[in-house]
């Protein structure tokens, strides 16, 4: 009777936490009903009988193993030379969430390291290990190097006694067969993201997503998100980013030939060079899958997929508990950073994804989230610049199903978090007010804002 009590008093304590009209289907128009283990990977819901066909089409290629060439299956060989993964899906299980660490505490193939160095002048993608660390390689090629990782204790002590024992990843490279990375080398950990929704996120216009940004922080709330200008090839001009951990890319076509690239060692029309630093003889001369190795009607069915995937619907979304966990969402400032609501253009030539109301929970911009959860430097610490502290914030839609659908609740950018909680209880720098006030919440409230996030 006493929960109860608290709970019907923060609802009315804001009049934020009551369930928004449509707030059950985040996605719109398009938004897909199920728990299952398929729930992060299912169709929008209305699309027609040939987007679903050419979806399925996508799906083939996202989901199917890539070969070495020379082989047979001419439309699926070029893998390499070297690589991360031989499948979209590999960091991307059932469209869901990357694991980041085996059970046994192994880096998982989810987990990836990018790699810059500065050259006295800018930041360029390392000389001889490129932009990304591959740890595979085809017969008769190098592979790259190694990662393992351990974990360091740290603990987050709450007012009223509580300890919560995080877990802070330092990660080790080692077998780099082309030597040591060097003293002005920045390793960015990030793990393979959850994919609903992301054609909606594209459909949303450059005026709304700007709209939120506050780089000078001129209202004083020491919140500052930032929008971040990426080379858009198509445009052959600087447009806004809005996909992967940094905001580095302006479109989901752009964003797939970067992985097929970068993860796969797949060539496409936009990347049609070979991920092959000059120092690495054995890349270079590797036999190619053609040239590109993935066509771009090909690269379309599969960009297609990516745009098509469906937003899971809310689950108990109207109960008093969860609807007192948004209350606390509220209370606490989350919403100044994870956006409740947006409304998508009309410009995608799918109807489903045009003029729809979304409830993503992301502001789609830049925050710096503080030294813990910044890149690393394998020299001096004064190498790194804001983007190195910088995240974009990602959206919380299907974040409850992630356990269902991949079988954990590892969480943050390189899946260092488990569960929610402790996912909070990482965050800092612009976020560093609202874990204080999370912190000082009572246990209910703390509770109720778990079960609100368990319902996205």
């Amino acid at each position: 009777m006493i929960l109860s009590s608290f709970f019907s008093l923060l609802l009315l304590s804001s009049p934020q936490s009551f369930a928004a009209q449509g707030e059950k289907f985040p996605g719109g128009d398009g938004t897909v009903a199920g728990v299952s283990v398929n729930a992060l990977g299912s169709p929008a819901s209305g699309i027609s009988r040939d987007e679903k066909n050419f979806f399925n089409v996508g799906n083939s290629f996202f989901k199917g193993n890539w070969v070495k060439a020379p082989s047979s299956t001419t439309g699926r060989d070029g893998l390499g030379p070297t690589f991360n993964a031989i499948s979209c899906s590999a960091c991307h299980f059932l469209d869901g969430r990357g694991e980041a660490f085996t059970k046994s505490g192994n880096i998982h193939v989810s987990l990836l390291f990018r790699l810059k160095e500065f050259d006295s002048q800018q930041f360029v993608d390392h000389h001889t290990y490129g932009g990304q660390l591959n740890p595979l390689a085809i017969d008769g090629v190098q592979k790259e190097g190694q990662a393992t990782v351990t974990f360091i204790p740290r603990e987050e002590h709450y007012p009223d006694g509580t300890v919560v024992t995080l877990r802070q990843p330092e990660y080790h490279f080692d077998q780099l067969t082309m030597g040591p990375f060097g003293p002005n080398t920045i390793v960015s950990p990030r793990v393979g993201q959850q994919l609903s929704g992301l054609g909606l996120i594209e459909n949303i216009s450059e005026d709304d997503i700007q709209a939120g940004a506050d780089e000078d922080d001129r209202d004083g709330d020491g919140i500052s998100g930032r929008t971040r200008l990426v080379e858009n090839l198509f445009a052959g001009k600087p447009t806004l980013g809005r996909f992967g951990w940094k905001a580095e890319q302006p479109s989901l076509h752009q964003q797939n030939a970067a992985a097929f690239l970068g993860d796969i060692g797949i060539t496409s029309p936009l990347f049609p060079r070979a991920n092959c630093p000059l120092v690495q003889i054995s890349c270079a001369e590797a036999i190619n899958g053609g040239e590109p190795e993935v066509e771009d009607h090909i690269l379309g069915r599969v960009t297609l997929y990516v745009q098509l995937i469906g937003v899971p619907e809310r689950r108990h979304f109207d109960d008093p508990q969860v609807q007192a966990g948004k209350a606390v969402f509220y209370k606490i400032d989350c919403q100044k950073c994870h956006t409740e609501k947006f409304t998508t253009s009309n410009e995608s030539p799918y109807v489903v994804l045009n003029n729809q109301a979304i409830y993503p929970y992301s502001d789609f911009l830049l925050h710096d989230m503080g030294d813990a959860l910044a890149d690393f430097s394998q020299g001096s610490p004064a190498l790194l610049t804001t983007i190195d502290r910088e995240w974009r914030t990602p959206p919380l839609w299907g974040l409850g199903l992630v356990p269902t659908v991949n079988g954990h609740n590892h969480l943050m950018h390189d899946g260092r978090a488990r569960g929610h909680e402790e996912a909070i209880l990482w965050h800092g720098g612009e976020a560093q007010k609202s874990k204080e006030k999370f912190k000082s919440l009572k246990l209910e409230e703390r509770q109720a804002l778990i079960n609100f996030l368990q319902s996205l």
